[in-house]
């Protein structure tokens, strides 16, 4: 039993953490898919649907708002049809066209949704996983003020928690304003964490040769599947 308390004794309160911004799931499935030869984010998944429709139930499954930023009105339609099945909670951004690349759909999304933690997801890596994205927002907790990044053999600033406050979207329409147009050398003046993820969940499936060598170690597994 803790010992009484004198009169007088002063009480020091425990520190309080903020609470942190509000978390919100953003799919970007804007690319042409010029080097796949066809739309990369309409093939088909070993989990069921399409790749566009696996990565918005992954993300879903997060328990936060998605948004799916795209140009492409097939994505766009598809993911309206998915929406009930996903509580609901899915915001559609037409990007306009032609693509001008994830810098300025980053900047899109910052003013979309200002002051909150922005998970950033690519529509083309079949292969992540909800214990990817866990450990992603697990880590970016110890330092939520700064952009995290996953990373394997090189950076991958597509999967990444990009918080959206006031100083990142100023920075952001700053490089903008300048010419800006490439997301790594923005992040090269920014606080960056990254955070080692294996390799083969993080693969970018870009050509064919890349989606047959995926497809043939996803059936090699005994399970047939995609995930761990």
């Amino acid at each position: 039993m803790a010992a009484p308390r004198s009169r007088g004794e002063t009480v020091l309160a425990r520190p309080s953490h903020p609470p942190l911004p509000s978390l919100r799931c953003c799919l970007l499935s804007g690319g042409a898919s010029r080097r796949m030869g066809r739309d990369k984010a309409l093939l088909p998944h070993p989990e069921g649907g399409t790749w566009l429709e696996r990565q918005l139930r992954l993300l879903a499954g997060l328990g936060a708002p998605v948004s799916l930023l795209s140009g492409w009105p097939a994505h766009l339609e598809r993911a309206a049809a998915l929406a009930p099945g996903l509580g609901g909670n899915l915001e559609l951004l037409q990007e306009p066209q032609p693509p001008q690349g994830p810098l300025v759909a980053l900047s899109r999304l910052m003013e979309a949704q200002p002051e909150q933690r922005l998970l950033l997801c690519p529509v083309d890596m079949p292969a992540l996983t909800a214990h990817d994205l866990e450990e992603l927002l697990d880590a970016a907790s110890a330092a939520p003020g700064a952009i995290w990044i996953a990373a394997a053999e090189r950076p991958q600033p597509l999967l990444g928690l990009y918080p959206s406050d006031a100083p990142h979207r100023q920075s952001l329409q700053a490089a903008l304003a300048q010419g800006e147009r490439g997301l790594q050398r923005w992040l090269a003046g920014e606080v960056v964490h990254s955070l080692a993820l294996p390799a083969a969940t993080l693969a970018n499936l870009n050509t064919p040769d890349d989606l047959n060598r995926w497809s043939e170690g996803v059936r090699s597994r005994p399970d047939c599947s995609a995930s761990r």
